[in-house]
């Protein structure tokens, strides 16, 4: 597999990419070349110049304008396979033949013409998203004793220190040590609205300081970036087919075969039992055989596909494949993790409350004693929980003392060993297992219970030691509904979304308090992660295709089981880059129903694609049969036709929802 740091390579300066251009050059040169001899041939016809000069301009013409489809028919046979470019060089050697040199070398001129235009389309559609490496700088104003030393990105380690002012773009991903500013993100999340960005916060290469100057230290080396990894994922992604485009290949040959055999058919048949004469037999039979080509319909998928993710990936979403973006114009069922996702993911502890009568060693517990046990236990978890209540304790200058043995119990709790007893965290079902009785703990469950009423998450603290166990407090939490929730889950109704459920491990009534601002349609709270994959599976049953979104790391066994998996990941979250199908790299909600919008958008593009070439193949073929319509407007339908999807599939690089 190619690494990120070999992408980024290829993308600054890529040997396949100056190939790709140098042919692209010489084929458009051979486009020239081929339209001058077929153009000089009728010429010279109409005029009655030398023939030497009519045959050689044809020659000129059917030499440029066959060579490539030539080569890449010769390259097909030796697999062996057969290739549509084998159906354009035999119908215009046909048509030689029978002494229509001027409609062969038309067929080829606009063959290598359609052949030039869907290669710079694709190329459009894939030079997209690479043309971001460009925004990066290619030197570093690095902090060094004091002074400022402009250095190379590629030679700055992790740990370094560089300046970045109003109007720079950033070099390098890293975390801002000193200053305060805001930061246009546009190019790599989609973000319209510049981010305020202070000590401690993320920012990434490429991205364009605004206002104030900044001190960043290097937490990602050059190779690593943010948008090395977008590119590279972006790459992968073209080069995964669409499900569409893996059914098109499989049936190329047989469908080619196929015309080949139609054309044996119409020249062999009038021949032998019409007695209708050989030229005009088969002249209409390589007509037949340029109006059934499916140039159209191989290139409609690619045109739109690899435009669609191209489009994406400029407004922050990052479709892992053609496949995921078709699949996704089908979902009908939402499933929504709750922190992190629906919520901003920042929870705070709001409440610490000592249980009346708890005791320690000195005399009564004290909330601040509460809150330093509790953090010494949590200090080992990496739940949003734990974390809150550690910055809590330090927020308050606490000493937190040393916790060992530490356990987790997926989805119920926490416990370890501080200050030689057992110290249990958790909810209401990591204590129904406990088969001693634990004194305090009615009252604790109640106090609990009035906190998730309004809406907060709460946790009870319970000590374990030789004399027993009993409730020591219990804590509670909070989390901000995101901003944009509310408007998003509206915009997915209107994108057609039937059913949208909340997947939670946590409490039922904070989360059915937080369903119910937001208009969630079903709540599903206190599950264990295969309890969340088991939901999964009961929506795909009733619906047609089910999304789940989470933060691409707790999820990862329901993001897995769903059809769609969608990763709030934000630019920097490599864990949500790798595992979910599609990631919305500015962590905005409403980029969510942009994806739909452009999934669906995509498919009908797809739909119109495949009515466009399949329609034109089948009133030509008939326009043969019944009216007998000459080569030159079979070859225009042909080759217009695969222009036009082309064109129409390149539509979708500007879709903005």
């Amino acid at each position: 597999m190619e690494t990120a740091s070999q992408s980024v390579s290829a993308t600054q300066d890529s040997p396949k990419e100056a190939t790709d251009r140098s042919v692209l050059r010489r084929q458009s040169l051979f486009v020239l070349l081929t339209f001058s001899g077929m153009l000089t041939g009728l010429i010279g016809s109409w005029f009655n110049f030398d023939p030497t000069v009519v045959w050689v301009s044809y020659g000129v013409a059917y030499i440029f304008g066959g060579w490539y489809g030539l080569k890449a028919s010769v390259e097909a046979l030796a697999e062996p396979a057969i290739e549509i470019d084998l159906l354009m060089i035999a119908a215009a050697l046909g048509a030689l033949f029978i002494g229509a040199p001027f409609e062969g070398a038309m067929l080829l001129f606009l063959f290598s013409l359609s052949g030039v235009l869907e290669a710079y389309a694709i190329g459009r559609s894939r030079t997209a998203i690479r043309s971001l490496i460009d925004m990066r700088p290619e030197t570093a104003q690095l902090l060094r004793d004091g002074e400022e030393v402009s250095v190379s990105v590629d030679d700055v380690d992790v740990g370094d220190v560089f300046v970045v002012r109003p109007g720079d773009r950033l070099p390098l991903d890293g975390v801002v040590v000193s200053g305060e500013s805001t930061i246009d993100q546009a190019s790599l999340t989609g973000e319209s609205v510049p981010v305020t960005k202070t000590v401690g916060d993320e920012v990434f290469s490429g991205t364009i300081n605004e206002a104030g100057s900044l001190e960043v230290r290097v937490t990602k080396e050059a190779h690593e970036s943010a948008i090395a990894r977008l590119i590279h994922m972006v790459e992968t992604a073209q080069n995964k087919r669409a499900p569409t485009q893996q059914l098109i290949d499989r049936f190329e040959q047989p469908y080619v075969l196929g015309v080949f055999t139609l054309t044996a058919v119409a020249i062999v048949l009038p021949l032998a039992l019409l007695n209708h004469s050989f030229e005009p037999t088969l002249y209409r039979a390589m007509t037949l055989m340029v109006a059934a080509s499916p140039c159209a319909v191989i290139i409609s998928t690619p045109a739109a596909v690899l435009s669609a993710i191209s489009a994406g990936g400029r407004q922050g979403v990052l479709f892992k494949g053609g496949e995921h973006i078709e699949t996704a114009g089908y979902v009908d069922a939402v499933a929504f993790d709750k922190t992190g996702t629906l919520t901003e993911g920042n929870t705070q502890l709001t409440d610490v409350s000592p249980r009346d009568g708890a005791t320690v060693a000195d005399g009564p517990l004290t909330t601040d004693l509460l809150l330093s046990i509790a953090a010494a236990v949590q200090s080992r978890s990496e739940h949003h929980l734990a974390e809150a209540t550690v910055d809590a304790a330090r927020d308050r200058s606490l000493s937190i003392p040393t916790a060992t043995g530490f356990q987790a119990v997926v989805g119920k709790g926490v416990n370890a060993t501080v200050d030689g007893d057992l110290i249990h965290i958790g909810n209401s079902r990591y204590f129904e297992s406990m088969d001693d009785p634990i004194e305090g703990l009615e009252t604790g469950r109640n106090a609990v219970r009035e906190l998730e009423h309004s809406g907060k998450t709460s946790v009870l603290v319970v000590r374990e030691s030789d004399s027993g166990r009993s409730v020591l407090g219990w804590l509670a939490f909070t989390d901000t509904i995101r901003p944009d929730a509310a408007g998003m889950i509206e915009q997915l109704r209107d994108r057609g979304v039937k059913h949208i459920v909340m997947l939670t491990g946590d409490n039922e009534r904070v989360a059915r308090y937080i369903a119910d601002e937001l208009g969630i349609d079903a709540v599903y709270a206190e599950l264990l992660p295969e309890e969340k994959v088991s939901h999964i599976e009961t929506l795909q049953e009733q619906y047609e295709a089910v999304a789940m979104v989470g933060d691409g790391v707790n999820d990862a066994p329901a993001l897995a089981t769903a059809d769609i998996s969608i990763g709030m990941g934000g630019a920097g979250t490599d864990v949500a880059l790798e595992t979910a199908d599609i990631v919305l790299m500015s962590d905005r909600l409403d980029r969510l129903p942009y994806a739909f919008a452009l999934s669906r958008k995509t498919r009908r593009t797809l739909y119109i694609n495949f009515s466009i070439a399949f329609g034109a193949i089948a009133i030509m073929i008939i326009a043969i049969l019944t009216a007998g319509i000459p080569l030159p407007l079979a070859v225009i339908g042909h080759e217009g036709s695969t222009v036009l999807v082309s064109l129409i599939g390149l539509r979708l690089l500007r879709f903005d929802g």
